[in-house]
């Protein structure tokens, strides 16, 4: 018990004399937090953007960037991710931030995928087949479209397809058609930006590109209303015809007949 109280009263004397020599452990170990703590203070906010977004497995909008970073607006955040790329670029890091999907997001250079594809291997579920491409591609360049619009560009039944697709979260539902039955209408979703590692819908490659150089074909947008809203008529509202079989010759016949 005496040698307890010994080795406590040594210990205070040495906490309350400063100047006294201590264990060089518990020196050592004071000397590594203040460097520590001075570390934490000398941060840039850069760096905390770059761990954020390399910490995120989805894109993360620059706003919320910016909140979580406490300092600055989404602007700061761009010029942030702007110094980030230079630095990138310059040192040839494999990696960039890119700005998809409405959000920040980092991700390996096109040139890496041959060896990315070999570790990065899709899983089952998450493979899309030829029919689902097909789908798929009919709904984003037409959305919003009914079921009837993609099964009449690829002419078999696309109705578990679709579904597919939604299940996926690469589809969803935008809202009723104006046409007999009032069809639901289907469009992409944010998740399908992001696996085609798309901006916007307005990066989606022209009809025209696709066709190798054949003339693009103009795709008009259906007017979609909500669920909310599907009881209430407009009063502006024109008639519409809806091309069933996909072919142009026989609306034009339906049109003059009408």
């Amino acid at each position: 018990m005496d040698g307890g109280s010994t080795t406590i009263t040594d210990m205070d004397e040495q906490t309350r004399n400063p100047d006294e020599p201590g264990d060089p452990a518990m020196a050592d170990g004071t000397d590594a937090m203040e460097s520590q703590s001075d570390e934490a203070v000398q941060i840039e906010p850069r760096r905390v953007v770059e761990a954020i977004l390399f910490a995120s497995d989805s894109p993360v909008p620059a706003a919320k960037v910016a909140s979580i970073l406490g300092v600055g607006n989404a602007r700061d955040v761009r010029d942030h991710v702007v110094s980030l790329n230079d630095e990138y670029a310059e040192r040839g890091m494999s990696f960039r931030i890119s700005e998809i999907a409405g959000g920040l997001q980092m991700l390996t250079l096109p040139a890496y995928n041959t060896w990315l594809t070999k570790l990065l291997r899709a899983r089952q579920e998450t493979k899309l087949s030829g029919a689902a491409l097909e789908s798929l591609a009919v709904v984003a360049y037409k959305q919003p479209c009914t079921r009837a619009d993609v099964e009449a560009v690829r002419g078999v039944a696309a109705g578990e397809m679709l579904n597919r697709l939604r299940e996926m979260n690469l589809v969803k539902i935008v809202g009723r058609a104006e046409d007999l039955g009032r069809p639901m209408l289907y469009g992409t979703t944010k998740r399908f930006l992001e696996v085609f590692g798309l901006a916007s819908l307005e990066d989606l490659p022209q009809v025209e590109a696709l066709s190798g150089g054949a003339s693009a074909t103009t795709l008009k947008p259906r007017p979609v209303h909500d669920e909310a809203s599907a009881d209430i008529e407009p009063a502006d509202a024109e008639p519409r015809l809806s091309i069933v079989e996909g072919d142009d010759d026989s609306a034009e016949s339906d049109a003059d007949e009408s």
